[in-house]
């Protein structure tokens, strides 16, 4: 058997899960100072929004070629590539002396949003198996980290001392953890340099996926029946028919698609893709709906609090994302990813429920609580599904599209919620307010649509738990079932370390 290093394993997760908190903390110190932002660049609601979408559509077309450039060069080498491109982007952002500077470097800061599947594929090659479940766990509970200190922190930074020092704030840290994944990080051990990059097929997904996001992005803001919202949609998805027809063309000649179809068919794949774009969907529905309905006057079902109460409230759903992201990744190699991962949608689903029915400030602390438990339950466990049944060497390519499923479900949330809102309003002193009833709704959605999530579940093949326990170590992967192979008297129980 195979041994591993203990020591850089523990190294590696750290390192990763700094990367994380990093991330998601810029992300989200930025959302409370967006009214600052629009009146020192003096533009409107709408262009303030590029700042969010930029990032976004930057970073899911980006995300399927990163993904393949990992599995062609090396993981570690592209994500040294990709921290140093984020980091310079971080850096000279909250420099920007005018808004144009200010959404380019945003877009260019959405590589950041690759780093997180380059990251789960070099678990996925260089942790044994076993471990691989409570490795996952613990990068999703550093997602709960990050959320909890970016909002009250961001809030905190951008309301006494400006929305500026909230990016110089973090410049440090992002420096530093490039400089640790140079030192920390080892190289792929599945890499193949003679693979041709299909550039092609690359630009082709990626207009398609920016266009895509834009429309779902902006649509609240543009109109969903307005030309603009439905051109960016239309040309995202026409652009899908020359994308296949060159992936045909391209696979006749010889060579490998940017992404296979055949890898985004397999039952697992599918089944995690499809309800961790539900989930990213539904946590951001909640989430949003929440910071509204804390900043809104009783009016309309408000509790009238300012940017930084706002923030504070909302740490608890981060607390319980946290917390239950851990204890998953410790039971869930014994209870098995489709028991644990539909009891987070049905825990989800019931904390949404409970927060449509709440009426003081205190019930909602508490009912937020159950949401982000079943959110973060959902998360920990159904990654699995994806990172334990594909092959090694098509790993940068599967978690990346997982990664722009995931972040299309979180383009939609937002909007829909503001639809909602936007749909049940009444007019009080000069302004127009939801009503109550528009946040009843919000959570009522959410709701059905995790619990729709819940159902695709049961449709995945399980890889953990009792019934595969004893085979855990000769798990088949996809290739092995594309081929009709049985690895069960080859395969080692972990994957070897390589040193750098």
């Amino acid at each position: 058997m195979e041994t591993y290093d203990k020591s850089y394993s523990h190294s590696v997760i750290l390192v990763l899960a700094g990367i994380v908190a990093i991330v998601l903390y810029v992300e989200g110190m930025l959302l409370p100072s967006l009214p600052v932002i629009q009146s020192d660049f003096n533009v409107d609601t709408a262009q303030a929004s590029l700042i969010l979408s930029a990032y976004a559509i930057s970073g899911v077309a980006l995300s399927p070629v990163v993904g393949k450039l990992g599995d062609i060069y090396g993981k570690r080498k592209v994500m040294m590539a990709v921290m140093i491109a984020y980091a310079g982007a971080v850096s000279v952002t909250g420099f920007s002396p005018n808004f144009t500077f200010m959404v380019v470097a945003r877009t260019v800061q959405g590589i950041g949003l690759t780093i997180l599947p380059l990251g789960m594929s070099l678990v996925r090659e260089q942790f044994p198996k076993e471990l691989v479940p409570r490795a996952q766990g613990l990068l999703s509970a550093t997602s709960g980290i990050g959320l909890a200190v970016s909002l009250p922190l961001g809030s905190w930074v951008s309301q006494d001392y400006g929305w500026r020092d909230t990016y110089h704030s973090a410049i440090p840290f992002v420096l530093a953890l490039t400089v640790l994944v140079f030192l920390v990080v080892r190289e792929s051990t599945y890499r193949r340099p003679d693979t041709r990059v299909d550039y092609g097929g690359a630009a082709l997904l990626g207009g398609s996926l920016a266009g895509i996001v834009a429309a779902l992005s902006e649509g609240q803001l543009w109109g969903w029946t307005s030309s603009l919202t439905l051109g960016f949609l239309g040309t995202g998805f026409v652009l899908l028919i020359p994308f296949i027809l060159w992936e045909s063309r391209w696979k006749k000649k010889g060579g490998e698609p940017i992404v296979d179809p055949r890898l985004l068919g397999e039952r697992n794949v599918l089944v995690a893709n499809t309800v961790l774009a539900i989930t990213g969907l539904c946590s951001f529905m909640a989430l949003f709906a929440l910071i509204y309905r804390f900043e809104y006057p009783a009016v309309s079902g408000g509790f009238s609090l300012d940017i930084l109460s706002a923030g504070i409230d909302i740490v608890p759903i981060a607390i319980s994302m946290m917390g239950v992201s851990i204890l998953a990744s410790f039971v869930v190699s014994e209870l098995g990813v489709k028991p644990l991962a539909f009891g987070g949608a049905v825990l989800t689903a019931f904390g949404l429920l409970l927060l449509s029915w709440a009426t003081t400030i205190e019930q909602v602390l508490i009912y937020e609580v159950a949401a982000g438990a079943g959110v973060a339950l959902l998360n920990a466990t159904i990654i699995n599904m994806l990172v334990l049944t594909v092959d090694p060497k098509d790993m940068g390519q599967a978690t990346a599209m997982n990664n722009v499923f995931r972040n299309l479900g979180t383009s939609v949330g937002t909007p829909i919620v503001g639809s909602i809102l936007a749909a049940y309003a009444i007019y009080y002193y000069g302004q127009t307010l939801p009503k109550p009833i528009a946040f009843q709704y919000a959570f009522w959605l959410g709701a059905i649509i995790v619990l729709a999530g819940g159902v695709v579940v049961l449709f995945g093949e399980e890889v953990l738990g009792p019934r595969r326990h004893e085979k855990f170590a000769h798990l088949p992967t996809l290739k092995d079932r594309r081929n009709g192979n049985d690895r069960s008297s080859t395969e080692p129980t972990s994957m070897p370390i390589l040193a750098r």
